[in-house]
């Protein structure tokens, strides 16, 4: 064994519920990312659990993606969301009876549809379930992040929503998994100096920075971002490795982009008549994907080839098979220069396997697959596991970093995005201010500070700034700030100037009713 591999995977999505819509376009992120990512993920670890094999693996649950995958609203709907496509699967099979090119697909997304269904039913429509039971029998290391996803320099005038954000996040892993988490993705892959100190507190061990906020260290870390450093306050903190990532991620170098893949934006509910598609759309009077594909990405000019999935799932397996050999070089390169086995990072966005990349799932599946039968130089692990075999690293403080474009903060504070900043600030220390105000409560009262302190954490979420950055649906974004500063300031008033209308408070209740068991004393 000449060094380790950690995959670190991150599944994140914003906490969207809308009871008092029947139906919302923006659940639909989460019914995709459950039918592309989540259950084809679980089904693969089941493969390997099967198998007897002992792989490794990390992944980030959200705090609000645990929320929703734990909804009874949100499971219902994600029922007939899965009901909707297997019917319009079926009505494919019989559209392409007589095209012998689409007819096999229209079956094969049949039986998928099908599959997926009854992994969802085996495990109670509870998924963070199959997640804990990989866990618990040691193969899969679960980590959190921030409550919901804020980015936490961007709060450092507040230390306390900092600290809310951490031990929110800390609290409900507790809740969802039996056990407080051992590592967090700080959102964004965003430090800067003072979250390690939450993160004592909240007896995380360690957390994963981008590959500059490790390499810019003080004092220079030895070994790059090939091991790990210590905080002078004791936590491990693990760099993203480049190459590792460049050859998942890259648009023009990455796997993802192979002609013989799948197309991600040729669909069916885009290229058919809509009065077909339209009882499967989750808005009507507005085209949407389906999941229901034909083409594969073939080139930049011409027309598009129809999808072959035996040449997909071949191109998967040699790219798998290209990565094992990618990394072993380098482990045998690193093992040349350094006096300790490497260790190699490589995390990304976990929808970036079968959402974006649908082979994604494949591809890691047959790697790990060659990984555990093939070879002997690289080791499997979780970051977590490494710390407990390698006990001794150097000491220094990590630079302020993200993963974002030019490696700081320019997506998250920028012309189109800036305007929040202000009313956060003003929210922010009202809150610290009900939280001492209010160091004993009960009954309506107590109520309303929790969800002051639940309206303030959504507000805060690193999604919205993104998403008005990116424009990808920038009304929706801004709504939501909107909505959630304005409860929040209407609950502040009637805390402090007014009183509590307690019909009114439930109705937003039952709207956000994310970390039903938040503890507003952590602003104080």
């Amino acid at each position: 064994m000449k060094g380790y591999l950690s995959i670190v995977l991150h599944a994140h999505l914003p906490f969207v519920r809308h009871p008092e819509h029947e139906k919302f376009l923006e659940e639909n992120w989460l019914y995709e990312a459950i039918t592309e990512t989540y259950l084809p993920l679980i089904q693969m670890m089941e493969g390997w659990l099967r198998d007897g094999m002992e792989t490794r693996m990390t992944i980030t649950l959200s705090p609000t993606l645990c929320s929703m995958l734990l909804d009874e609203l949100l499971q219902e709907r994600y029922v007939r969301h899965l009901e909707g496509l297997l019917e319009l699967a079926e009505r494919e099979i019989h559209r392409t009876y007589w095209d012998k090119n689409f007819q096999p697909l229209a079956w094969v997304y049949h039986h998928r549809f099908n599959s997926l269904r009854e992994t969802y039913f085996a495990y109670g429509k509870n998924l963070l379930g199959a997640f804990r039971k990989f866990q618990d029998a040691g193969r899969l290391e679960i980590i959190t992040t921030a409550a919901t996803h804020a980015v936490l320099p961007l709060l450092s005038h507040h230390p306390s929503s900092i600290r809310a954000q951490i031990l929110v996040a800390r609290d409900h892993y507790r809740s969802c998994f039996g056990r407080d988490p051992q590592g967090i993705w700080l959102p964004e892959c965003a430090y800067a100096e003072g979250v390690e100190k939450v993160l004592q507190e909240a007896n995380i061990r360690w957390c994963l920075v981008d590959t500059h906020g490790l390499l810019h260290a003080r004092p220079r870390p030895r070994y790059g971002v090939f091991a790990p450093i210590y905080t002078p306050n004791g936590i491990a903190v693990f760099g993203r490795d480049l190459e590792s990532a460049k050859q998942v991620w890259s648009k023009h170098e990455g796997y993802p982009g192979d002609p013989r893949y799948r197309d991600f934006y040729r669909d069916i509910g885009y290229d058919l008549d809509y009065d077909y598609v339209k009882p499967y759309m989750p808005v009507t009077g507005m085209r949407s994907f389906t999941g229901i594909k034909y083409h594969a990405i073939t080139g930049r000019e011409g027309e598009k080839k129809v999808y072959d999935r035996a040449n997909a799932i071949e191109a998967a397996a040699e790219h798998a098979q290209h990565f094992l050999q990618a990394r072993m070089q380098q482990m045998d390169q690193l093992a040349g220069i350094m006096d300790r086995p490497a260790h190699v990072v490589s995390p990304y966005d976990a929808e970036l396997f079968g959402h974006w990349w649908y082979e994604g799932p494949e591809f890691l599946n047959y790697f790990m697959r060659k990984a555990y039968y093939d070879q002997k130089t690289i080791k499997l692990s979780t970051p977590m596991e490494y710390l407990r075999e390698n006990t001794t690293q150097q000491v220094a403080e990590p630079s302020a970093s993200s993963w974002g474009e030019e490696g700081y903060l320019k997506v998250w504070l920028n012309e189109t995005n800036e305007w929040i900043y202000p009313h956060l600030d003003i929210a922010m220390e009202r809150m610290t201010n009900l939280a001492r105000r209010f160091p004993q409560s009960s009954g309506v009262t107590q109520r309303a500070l929790k969800q002051a302190a639940r309206e303030l954490l959504l507000a805060q979420a690193s999604d919205w700034p993104f998403i008005l950055r990116t424009g990808t649906s920038p009304d929706y974004a801004r709504k939501r700030v909107k909505d959630h500063l304005l409860r929040f300031i209407a609950l502040h008033e009637q805390l402090t100037a007014t009183r509590v209308d307690e019909e009114w408070l439930t109705q937003v209740e039952s709207m956000d009713n994310i970390f039903s068991d938040v503890n507003y004393h952590y602003w104080a």
